[in-house]
């Protein structure tokens, strides 16, 4: 069974991003960051990611542009 969530290392080796990027993500509020009830450390969901590494995919040529927010608009 997959994990529903990743950690920011595993994140970061995917995107090949350092982890510092992914918290400025989250803090500018680009990729949101949940955090384990445990121990409070920075998880990401599987289908975020999957979200990002299939705009990646689909536009390799602009992964500067990349629209990295995940958060729903209502």
């Amino acid at each position: 069974m997959e994990p529903k969530y990743l950690t920011i290392k595993q994140v970061a080796t995917m995107l090949s991003v350092s982890t510092l990027t992914l918290r400025n993500w989250d803090k500018r509020g680009r990729l949101i960051a949940h955090r384990h009830p445990m121990n409070n450390y920075r998880v990401y969901k599987l289908e975020d990611i999957e979200k990002i590494v299939r705009q990646i995919e689909e536009d390799p040529k602009k992964p500067k542009k990349l629209k990295i927010n995940l958060i729903e608009e209502a």
